[in-house]
């Protein structure tokens, strides 16, 4: 009786582990490898994206500190002349670096339409606007012979406002209590703003401060 029962426990435990096998070493060694060249995978692509947002984020930096380099600002007072003590006639004013770095192209816009300066000028009255006028440099103190303004040089600059094209500006161009608005736009850095008032009585050289 007892032989039996140990009889049928061993066909039943037999029967528990019909059609099953273990896992060899081998199918162990594959499945490791597999998992292990996704991580590898996964990681680099995880660290190319940091390299490239990292990249990305020194060059917005260094944009940047281009751009503040090559600020400009004004280097004392704004000169205005007047020939006949009723309108305008000059303006000047000079600039330099405001932080030492990128020189700046100062090749001036003499000529009405020839289009070569690539620092723009734009002048507003109360009455007229012109987005890119005529201007001309002359340098100050220790400079070299080319249009570039860089660390340690002075420009001055002159607005001829009678040589202003006349639809856009006519006569009388700026008078006694006129304001003007000068806006220096370079290729480089932000926009120097310059507004002045002239007097209610217009002298031959007037210093706006």
């Amino acid at each position: 009786m007892k032989k039996n029962i140990f009889g049928k426990f061993t066909q039943a435990v037999t029967m528990m582990q019909r059609e099953q096998r273990g896992m060899t070493g081998l199918e162990t060694a594959i499945i490791l490898i597999a998992f292990v060249t996704v991580a590898a995978v996964f990681g680099y692509a995880v660290l190319s994206a940091g390299l490239f947002s990292a990249e990305r984020g020194k060059e917005t930096v260094f944009a940047g500190l281009q751009q503040a380099k090559a600020n400009m600002e004004l280097s004392g007072s704004v000169i205005v002349t007047s020939a006949d003590n009723l309108t305008a006639e000059e303006i000047k004013f000079t600039v330099r670096n405001a932080i030492a770095g990128t020189p700046i192209d100062m090749t001036p816009n003499e000529t009405y339409g020839d289009n070569e300066n690539r620092c723009v000028m734009s002048l507003t009255t109360s009455d007229n606007y012109s987005n890119d006028i005529q201007w001309e440099i002359a340098s100050i103190g220790n400079a070299d012979s080319d249009n570039l303004l860089e660390t340690g040089e002075q420009f001055e600059v002159t607005i001829d406002l009678t040589d202003l094209p006349a639809a856009t500006f006519p006569d009388p161009l700026i008078g006694p209590n006129d304001w003007f608005n000068i806006q220096v736009k370079p290729m480089l850095g932000s926009t120097m703003t310059i507004q002045r008032t002239l007097p209610a009585g217009l002298d031959p050289v007037m210093d706006m401060h």
